[in-house]
């Protein structure tokens, strides 16, 4: 059989299964399946691909997934996310637009404490905008802010998604969340200068308010008691893979329990807190890791019937250049976040785009950032964004789905400022990485 009707019979029953309404966990393992038995032949290669999958689940490499879910977890349930938000509002003053600066900052620091884009936007979502709304600021200045800011969580560490990303493409899981740094500050400040921007050139969107002035006496305070620690933790996570005393899951595990003994010294973890979070976690790592093992058996099947090998000749062949070929990557990788989640796009897209990066001789730690960043404008693009969503439930009554999606537009065109930067520039995401210690 040729390689792109082995193409065709994949997707094509993969979309069919989907449609139905099917898990896509479960969609993939279907595929695998039959497509093991047409592509290698036989029962026995059907046993010897499941005890593959099945060692995918034992490697080490996969902790952080875990802990970092853990780490959202906990500092969502508990509330103590809340006391970051509060302690930052200390330290933005009273400039105009505070509110939805405090709402990136507040993103930006979440993000390197949970690395969760749903949780972030709920929690920023219900915490700010009503109250931005209340002080007279219009819906770009509420909705917007927290719906790129939101995005961070993919970029910066801890990030899941980037584990499982950097494991499924077999690369240094190390050198792509640290190489998420350097471009998701970028992202914050692109994002801060666009709304210091706009609101001078349009003052009704953020309408100035006496805002209460805070002596430097307590921001300090605030700055000991609730930002410290906080920091501690990142350390404990970034930190220490960056100067390689630990190894992301080495660094996983001790954010992971300082995020707990930080809610248990605010009172915050009671024994209702601590069932929701375990239940929640393994709810959440049980997809996850499902998710993983059929992904990793997909990109074995693409091997087996031959279409990677072809897709990689038929790439190679083209009349365009590699860079190109990356932008063509990237705006399908947009166009599928319309519709799918972001484990959905890495299963399908990463067997066969990396094995073309590296033919074409890129630094795939590259090019997995620049994929997060994808993952991270799909998640917010319109119509189908699930982040879209996630905000249409938090917002406020009279909140539109048309308000949303024009938000999230000019964020979004942040974002491809971003992608123009490191495309042009690649040393951004990896300069990094490249200096870790160990």
């Amino acid at each position: 059989m040729d390689w792109w009707w082995a193409l065709l019979l994949i997707f094509g029953g993969l979309m069919l299964l989907i449609a139905t309404g099917l898990p896509i966990a479960f969609g993939f393992l279907g595929i695998i399946l039959v497509g093991t038995f047409l592509f290698w032949g036989g029962q026995k290669q059907v046993m010897l691909l499941s005890l593959t999958m099945f060692s995918t689940l034992a490697s080490y490499t996969l902790l952080p997934v875990a802990m970092f879910i853990l780490m959202g977890e906990v500092i969502f349930e508990s509330g103590i996310g809340f006391t970051v938000i509060d302690a930052l509002d200390k330290w933005v003053g009273r400039m105009r637009a505070r509110l939805s600066l405090l709402a990136v900052a507040s993103g930006a620091g979440l993000a390197a404490l949970s690395g969760t884009a749903m949780g972030t936007v709920g929690l920023l979502g219900s915490a700010l905008v009503p109250e931005m709304e209340r002080r007279g600021y219009k819906k770009p200045m509420t909705l917007g802010p927290v719906l790129g800011s939101c995005g961070l969580a993919m970029m910066i560490p801890p990030s899941a998604i980037g584990v499982i990303l950097a494991y499924i493409a077999q690369i240094s899981v190390a050198k792509v969340l640290i190489g998420g740094i350097i471009p998701g500050l970028m992202m914050a400040i692109l994002y801060a200068g666009y709304i210091i921007i706009r609101c001078r050139l349009q003052p009704s969107l953020a309408p100035a308010y006496e805002a209460p002035p805070t002596p430097l006496s307590d921001k300090v305070r605030s700055f000991i008691r609730d930002i410290l620690p906080f920091g501690f933790i990142v350390f404990m996570v970034t930190g220490t893979i960056l100067m390689g005393i630990a190894t992301p899951s080495e660094a996983s595990a001790t954010g992971a329990l300082g995020c707990f003994i930080l809610a248990a010294a605010y009172r915050k973890l009671s024994w209702g807190v601590l069932e929701r979070i375990l239940w929640g976690t393994i709810r959440i790592v049980g997809m996850v890791l499902l998710i993983i093992m059929a992904s990793v058996a997909f990109g074995q099947m693409l091997a087996f019937s031959g279409a990677s090998r072809g897709l990689i000749n038929l790439a190679m062949g083209a009349p365009v250049t590699p860079v190109v070929l990356v932008i063509a990557m990237f705006i399908i990788l947009i166009f599928l976040g319309m519709f799918m989640d972001d484990l959905a796009i890495i299963m399908i897209t990463v067997p066969i785009f990396f094995p073309i990066i590296l033919a074409f001789g890129f630094n795939p730690v590259w090019f997995a950032i620049l994929m997060l960043l994808s993952l991270e404008m799909a998640s917010t693009t319109p119509p189908y964004g699930v982040v879209l969503f996630v905000m249409k439930g938090v917002a406020p009554p009279d909140t539109t789905m048309g308000d949303i999606y024009k938000s999230a537009i000019p964020f979004l065109l942040c974002d491809v400022v971003a992608v123009a930067l490191m495309i042009a520039f690649p040393i951004i995401p990896v300069w990094l990485g490249d200096l870790m210690l160990g």
